[in-house]
């Protein structure tokens, strides 16, 4: 017997269903659930679960009804979905409910639906040249950036230059104190007039800038004094020094291992950029009309996402002045093109029958739960009961896409073509101190499995929050409609 009343489209990839509960199935549920209520309320004059039904109904009837409605609700649209064989890709939205505890029970649900794409040319596609190989210049700024780390600061008769550290006191316009402060000259978190003032200044000179603040713009002086000027002295590069401060014995070890990060990184850089290739000629060859609750959804975790970078970085997201409105719009472009891509893959996986290898699951779950420390039996049903474990087979199922239009018959360029791409570096490194030698060191397998990895971590991140600095936007925060103020930083 079919529960559908009437189905009808009422927008693009929108579909409404009325649907019907038989009133035998409504009648069992409500009596099941008014004899549940019967057990555990309390109504004086009566033992507890010995009050008469009808009592208990009638003054219990809202709780009863929604507590049926609770029930029975996701459970007949299940029935509705499989019966019309709808695709849903979100969670069907309540238009109405008729139902009282005598009568039958009707409700209208609205819900977003896959659109029909009819595949093109899904085997040719023209790759980009990439470069897989680091230079010898840039194995030996990583060198030097080593080194840098490890140097010492000595102090200098000389006037500050870029890079330098320099020690201050710093006074704002006619205030009777100055502040002390050690900067380094030109680093990007000190205030460029700083810097300005201070570069050819030696010590015990002094100089004065301007600084514009404020809504209004208004110029506030500033002087500045030196009392030190100091320069960084770097190690010599030497086998010793190599051996005393990484896990490596020699320079030429260092080296090798620069260069084996560094390709590492031009690999997964690689890997990124073919993947984007792919998916911008995917997009480009399916004109799709993407499903507008879907969209939303993803601007949502976009949102959550920029909300959690800026916690990190110390921003109190429940304060500050942030237009949330607009950030979402500014969101919104991406979003269409992320989910148009995944639409376009998810079409691809079903014609090409693709599918996710058991084994490549079990791995993501126990990466996850690794980080996690927990179990992967935990993370398996954390996952499960928030509805994500589904969302975590369809990511890596679109990964899997991705990898098999990258290795078909391909157009134009490959990531070895081209003569920078060719051309290899002699030896290389990434900074390696003794902790940083084995975070640094990673292999191509493990960067190509990137794009998993983060789809692994979106989809728990809702199921076990991550600890931030500060805390996501609630809804009052997100109604803000000033734009944040950036304040300068000071190094103390």
């Amino acid at each position: 017997m079919s529960v559908v009343l009437s189905m009808e489209e009422v927008g693009p990839c929108r579909q409404k269903l009325e649907i019907a509960v038989p009133k035998a199935a409504v009648d069992a549920e409500t009596l099941r659930v008014l004899d549940s209520y019967r057990k555990g309320v309390n109504i004086a004059g009566f033992r507890k679960g010995k009050a008469p039904k009808a009592l208990v109904r009638r003054q219990h009837a809202d709780d009863i009804r929604q507590e049926v409605l609770d029930r029975m609700v996701p459970r007949y649209w299940k029935q509705a979905e499989a019966e019309k064989e709808i695709d849903a890709l979100t969670p069907p939205q309540l238009e109405s409910v008729d139902y009282d505890l005598d009568g039958e029970m009707k409700f209208v649900a609205i819900v977003e639906v896959r659109p029909e794409i009819a595949l093109g040319d899904i085997d040719q596609f023209h790759f980009p040249v990439v470069v897989t190989e680091p230079t010898e210049e840039e194995i030996e700024t990583e060198v030097n950036s080593l080194r840098n780390r490890f140097g010492d600061w000595k102090v200098v008769d000389r006037a500050a230059a870029q890079g330098d550290l320099v020690k201050i006191h710093i006074r704002k316009g006619d205030a009777e104190t100055e502040d002390p402060l050690t900067i380094e000259v030109g680093e990007a978190r000190v205030w460029e007039e700083i810097s300005l003032a201070v570069s050819g200044l030696s010590a015990g000179q002094q100089s004065s800038f301007d600084r514009v603040e404020g809504e209004d713009g208004e110029k506030v002086p500033y002087s500045v004094r030196i009392e030190t000027v100091e320069e960084k002295v770097l190690p010599e590069l030497t086998d010793a020094w190599v051996e005393e401060f990484t896990h490596l014995k020699t320079v030429e070890e260092l080296r090798d291992r620069i260069a084996s990060a560094a390709r590492a990184r031009l690999d997964e850089a690689a890997q990124r950029t073919r993947r984007e290739a792919v998916l911008d000629q995917l997009r480009e060859r399916h004109p799709v009309t993407v499903p507008e609750g879907v969209v939303h959804e993803e601007i949502e975790r976009s949102m959550r996402r920029y909300a959690e970078h800026l916690a990190r970085q110390g921003v109190d997201v429940e304060t500050a002045e942030i237009d949330w409105p607009d950030m979402a719009e500014r969101f919104r472009p991406q979003a269409e093109k992320v989910v148009q891509g995944d639409l376009i893959l998810d079409a691809i996986a079903a014609e090409r029958k693709i599918e996710v290898p058991a084994e490549k699951l079990e791995s993501v779950l126990a990466e996850i739960a690794a980080a996690r420390k927990t179990s992967t039996l935990a993370v398996r049903r954390a996952l499960a009961s928030e509805g994500r474990l589904d969302n975590l087979r369809r990511d890596l199922r679109r990964d899997e896409v991705i990898a098999t239009l990258i290795g078909s018959k391909s157009k134009g360029t490959d990531a070895t073509d081209g003569p920078e791409a060719a051309k290899p570096a002699k030896k290389s490194s990434a900074k390696t101190t003794k902790k940083a030698t084995s975070e640094k060191a990673s292999t191509k397998k493990a960067a190509a499995k990137e794009p998993a990895a983060k789809k692994a971590s979106a989809a728990t991140e809702d199921a076990e929050p991550k600890k931030a600095a500060k805390k996501a936007p609630s809804k009052k925060a997100m109604k803000a409609t000033k734009p944040a103020k950036a304040g300068a930083e000071k190094d103390d």
